[in-house]
C-alpha cells in the first residue's frame, strides 16, 4: 500500500473542506426554486428558523430571534433564511398583524421563504389560495429547502 506523505494528505483535507463549506459563500436563494442565488461573501453566519405553527407566541419569537440576530451579527454577516410551511405559513399572509415587522425585516436582508407545497394543499381543500405577503419568496416545498440549506451550513432552529 502506498504512503501518502503530509502534505498531501492535508492538501486532500483542504479541498475537502473548501467542497463541503461551500466556498464560504451563502445564498439568499437556493437554485433548486428556479430564482438565481444570489452570493453574499461576507456572511459568516447561517440560520434557518423554522415556523411550522399557527402560534402568535411562536410567530413573535421568528420575529424577535430575527431582529436580535441582525442586531448581534448585522446584516452583512448574518444570512437568516425563515421557512414557514404548514400551518405557519399564517405569519406570512398578507393581513398577518405582524406584516410591518415582516417587511422591515426583509428590507433588512432576511428572507421569508412560503411552501409551495402547503399552498397547493389549501388551495386543493378549500378552492382558493390564500393572499400572502408579496415581499416572501415561494419555494416549491419547505422541508426539502431546509434540507438543502442544512447541507450548506444552515443551522436550524425550531423556536
Amino acid at each position: 500500500m502506498k504512503q501518502r506523505s503530509g502534505f498531501s494528505f492535508f492538501l486532500a483535507a483542504l479541498v475537502w473542506g473548501v467542497s463541503v463549506a461551500g466556498g464560504g459563500l451563502a445564498y439568499a436563494q437556493d437554485a433548486k426554486t428556479g430564482a438565481a442565488p444570489v452570493e453574499r461573501p461576507f456572511v459568516e453566519h447561517r440560520v434557518i428558523l423554522q415556523i411550522s405553527d399557527n402560534d402568535p407566541a411562536k410567530e413573535g419569537l421568528i420575529v424577535s430571534i430575527s431582529y436580535k440576530l441582525l442586531e448581534v451579527y448585522g446584516p452583512d454577516t448574518v444570512d437568516v433564511q425563515v421557512v414557514a410551511f404548514g400551518p405557519g405559513i399564517d405569519l406570512l399572509k398578507a393581513d398577518n398583524p405582524r406584516r410591518q415587522q415582516i417587511d422591515s425585516l426583509i428590507a433588512q436582508g432576511v428572507t421569508f421563504n412560503i411552501c409551495g407545497y402547503t399552498l397547493e394543499t389549501m388551495e386543493r381543500t378549500t378552492g382558493k389560495r390564500p393572499e400572502m405577503n408579496p415581499k416572501a419568496k415561494l419555494v416549491p416545498a419547505g422541508v426539502p429547502y431546509i434540507l438543502s440549506l442544512t447541507e450548506k451550513n444552515y443551522t436550524l432552529v425550531r423556536p
